[in-house]
């Protein structure tokens, strides 16, 4: 057993949870959906991948486990990068499905640059 990457594994998981908890505060806390969107998308990569990651370590510490500690590694790693492609592709276009459906109110917006473009008026 290896205490290295067990013990980066556990601190990597640690911080996951600050993530996690932070987005549920922002989720609580903020007013916009699309600052909600954002926690939400924030709690997604910070709270969900880290810990998968941190997983992976302790996994690969545990030598006692076997060779199932590599299928285990790897099946966190794998959707480590899933979680990290699929979630902010997600949250764009709920994001903008809600932009271009005006369901969600844009009151904080002081210049709106994607209105310009859309009424002609960008590049």
């Amino acid at each position: 057993m290896h205490i290295l990457p067990i013990a980066v594994g556990l601190a990597v998981v640690t911080v996951g949870t600050f993530f996690e908890v932070v987005a549920a505060l922002g989720m609580i806390r903020l007013r916009s959906f699309f600052l909600r969107l954002h926690a939400a998308t924030m709690g997604c990569v910070g709270g969900s991948i880290l810990p998968l990651l941190g997983l992976a370590l302790i996994a690969l510490g545990l030598e006692s486990v076997g060779v199932e500690r590599l299928y285990v590694a790897g099946t966190c790693v794998a959707s480590a990068i899933i979680l990290l492609i699929l979630a902010p592709s997600g949250a764009h276009s709920l994001a903008r499905a809600a932009y271009m459906t005006r369901v969600a109110p844009r009151h904080p917006l002081e210049f709106d640059a994607l209105e310009e473009r859309l009424k002609g008026g960008g590049r």
